[in-house]
């Protein structure tokens, strides 16, 4: 499977990558805007989910409902999503829809009307009202913030009210044009494309200048104690993460760390899927999860479960935890760690709109684009001795923070046993 890329910086800085894929008709166009929450002041607060909300309420030469329309014409699916180092807007279209879509999402990102900001608010609001009322999402927040000590990494991407809520449309109109510069863009196509094409098609849509802005990102903190967090709610189950500091996009450990990750709790033969859910029924949702910045990550658990399961779902756990770090893997665990990942990897990127998420997403952080078989032989190349210094860095109880939603704490600290850590 040919993974071959083609990359080009158009005069005013916005990078266009491509990978062709000469089997498909259609093609998955995307996008990058180097503007995520971490980026935001504390009064600034959810200003790129707000924005990414307002490119769809029309832009220079296209109406709210216009966009709509054209986009159910071509039989596709306009998107987009905010996270916390950038913003993507999406798309998938036939080839022969190409040039009208991009000419619509180009104009969207860099020339945004603006309007209707009030309607969009409500909505946004609403949104947050309804993750407010989800334990099972609003959890890794809790977790993110413990980990993270006040940084904007741990801040929630959806932002805060009063911002939502207060911003004017002259702080929001500043703000995208502080960020939605012709530097911080990538565009990424992949499926039936052709490079030279969308060279030609972007060259004279895009603005020109300013380049890309200094980094505004604020470091990553040093490593703090960890911290217990709990939010009381009157809900059936408590929803428990732990977790700590993990590893960033950019360390060559990160294909150890998904192998750590696949036998502890990322996949339905995992340790902790096994031990928890299939074997005793303690929960429905149990697993393991690593996310990785620019300069830092983060690694955590999650584990939803009744009051009566919790201490014995929890004592499991702090069992799987131990066992992680005097034995990350067996031959027969890392072998399957392995393949499933190369299985994952491979087929994945069957899928045009994942090849495209990965150059997008690549390219805007600055990572190297890795041909297949270096990914593959990354993967192949893991040991069990890797496993074992990563468990013991990441997963020692005395780094890890809890957060937990659920009706009481003191059954909670009860349960958490020798890792209730400070709150």
């Amino acid at each position: 499977m040919s993974l071959e890329h083609r990359l080009t910086t158009l005069e005013g800085g916005v990078r266009v990558v491509t990978e062709t894929m000469p089997s498909v008709r259609s093609v998955s166009l995307g996008l990058w805007i180097d503007s995520g929450s971490r980026g935001e002041s504390e009064h600034e607060a959810g200003l790129s989910h707000l924005l990414e909300h307002l490119l769809f309420k029309g832009s220079e030469r296209y109406g709210s409902l216009e966009i709509d329309q054209l986009f159910d014409r071509m039989g596709a699916e306009l998107n987009a999503a905010t996270d916390k180092e950038a913003t993507a807007v999406y798309a998938r279209v036939l080839d022969e829809h190409l040039e009208r879509a991009f000419d619509v999402m180009v104009d969207m990102v860099f020339r945004p009307r603006l309007e209707d900001i009030d309607s969009e608010r409500t909505v946004i609001l609403e949104e947050i009202a309804m993750y407010e009322d989800d334990p099972q999402e609003k959890v890794f927040d809790v977790l993110s913030e413990a980990v993270f000590d006040g940084h904007p990494l741990g801040r929630a991407i959806i932002g805060r009210r009063e911002v939502v809520a207060q911003t004017p449309r002259a702080a929001i109109a500043r703000f995208h044009a502080e960020r939605y510069v012709p530097g911080a863009v990538v565009i990424a196509a992949a499926g039936a494309v052709e490079h030279e094409r969308l060279v030609e098609l972007a060259a004279p849509r895009v603005p020109s200048g300013p380049q890309r802005p200094a980094a505004r990102y604020e470091p990553a903190p040093p490593s703090a104690p960890p911290r217990r967090r709990f939010e009381r709610k009157d809900t059936e189950q408590y929803h428990v993460c732990l977790g700590g500091r993990g590893l960033s996009r950019h360390d060559e450990r990160r294909f150890a760390l998904r192998v750590l990750d696949t036998i502890f709790g990322g996949s339905s033969s995992s340790r902790l899927f096994q031990e928890v859910r299939e074997k005793r029924g303690l929960a429905y949702a149990v697993y393991s999860f690593a996310s990785l910045y620019q300069d830092a990550g983060q690694v955590g658990l999650y584990l939803g479960t009744r009051a009566e399961s919790l201490a014995e779902a929890m004592a499991v756990v702090i069992a799987e935890l131990e066992r992680l770090r005097e034995d990350p893997a067996s031959e027969e665990e890392l072998a399957r760690a392995k393949d499933n990942l190369k299985g994952r990897v491979v087929l994945a990127l069957e899928s045009t709109g994942a090849r495209m998420n990965r150059l997008g997403s690549e390219v805007l952080a600055g990572a190297p684009l890795l041909s297949l078989d270096d990914v593959l032989e990354r993967i192949e190349a893991v040991t069990r001795e890797q496993l074992l210094e990563l468990a013991d860095e990441l997963w020692a109880p005395e780094r890890l923070s809890c957060a937990a939603i659920g009706p009481d704490e003191e059954r909670l600290r009860e349960a958490l046993g020798e890792l209730a850590v400070a709150a």
